[in-house]
């Protein structure tokens, strides 16, 4: 049976790790594509020697030439600058949409067919751009971030309860960014609202504690922002769309009418299956919440503007 393939563009600590993580899996061929063609190729070696340690039997090739991606069923981005910081994910827009674009352009000159997640930041503005330069539809094009941001809150929640986060059912709408909203009426441990376990000012903490996640991990760092995570989340991504599960993952996909926003790539619960983005859910939200991502796709369509401004698309 032949192996699917799946390109990462972008070699950075994001773009190796998740080679690492589905070279293991070992249902995928790969491809680690880099402007710097030699690092790609040495990660990709050292993948490959990975492998042979754990008789993972594909083929992973790393380099700069786009050739290589050809074919490929699911495209990542992972390339771009990283926040520093004091950085919002805002402030890379120039620099990483010129990048993006440029990414994009060659992945539709050797796999026009593919399934493209979009990691580079700000994520809900380059998936809207990468969907516009690819002009394909839009179930094929997603970006990466309420999965992460959903662990971020699970994270914090396990913190403070202890508890297993099999236990905890959770999730996190919005824009990948300062704006975005864990949908606390919905969230439940063992079957109880979070509500019932915890009081409003802990919650409020919870909340803020996931919003800052990033910034946290970028601090602490000093040099660049979190990889592992990250790449995990796109793993679960790839593995609900090759592997038709359809599981429910929030997501970056475009919406046109729900939840009340329209023409924008937005953070929502959608069905990943093989046909990309199969559904958009729609979940019940108190008032607040509903404010709060009106608020969030507000912040995410004036980053829109800015792009456009730009003259990137």
């Amino acid at each position: 049976m032949k192996k699917v393939k799946v390109s990462i563009i972008g070699a950075g600590n994001v773009g190796s790790t998740l080679a690492s993580i589905l070279s293991q899996k070992g249902y995928a061929d790969i491809r680690l594509i880099d402007i710097e063609g030699e690092v790609a190729k040495g990660k990709a070696i050292d993948i490959s020697q990975q492998c042979a340690i754990s008789s993972v039997d594909i083929e992973v090739i790393g380099g700069k030439d786009y050739s290589l991606v050809e074919d490929s069923q699911i495209s990542v981005i992972t390339a771009g600058i990283a926040r520093k910081p004091g950085m919002k994910r805002e402030d890379l827009l120039e620099t990483n949409a010129k990048i993006v674009k440029e990414v994009v352009e060659n992945l539709m000159k050797y796999s026009p067919k593919a399934y493209i997640i979009v990691v580079t930041n700000p994520v809900d503005a380059m998936s809207y751009l990468a969907y516009r330069v690819a002009g394909i539809e839009k179930n094929r094009v997603m970006g990466m971030g309420g999965v992460l941001d959903t662990a971020r809150f699970k994270y914090c929640i396990r913190e403070k309860l202890r508890c297993s986060y099999n236990s905890i059912n959770a999730i996190v709408l919005g824009g990948h960014g300062d704006e975005m909203v864990p949908i606390t009426s919905l969230t439940t441990i063992g079957g109880k609202t979070l509500s019932k376990l915890l009081h409003k000012s802990e919650i409020d903490e919870i909340v803020s504690k996931t919003k800052n996640g990033g910034a946290e991990i970028v601090n602490l760092l000093k040099t660049g922002s979190a990889y592992y995570a990250p790449a995990m989340a796109v793993a679960k991504m790839i593995e609900s769309i090759l592997f038709d599960k359809k599981e429910i993952l929030p997501c970056s996909a475009l919406c046109e009418g729900e939840y009340g926003i329209n023409n924008l790539f937005f953070g929502v619960p959608v069905k990943l299956g093989c046909k990309g983005v199969e559904e958009i859910i729609e979940l019940p939200l108190t008032k607040e919440e509903i404010e709060l991502v009106r608020r969030s796709s507000e912040s995410v369509k004036n980053t829109c503007k800015l792009l456009e401004r730009l003259g990137v698309m």
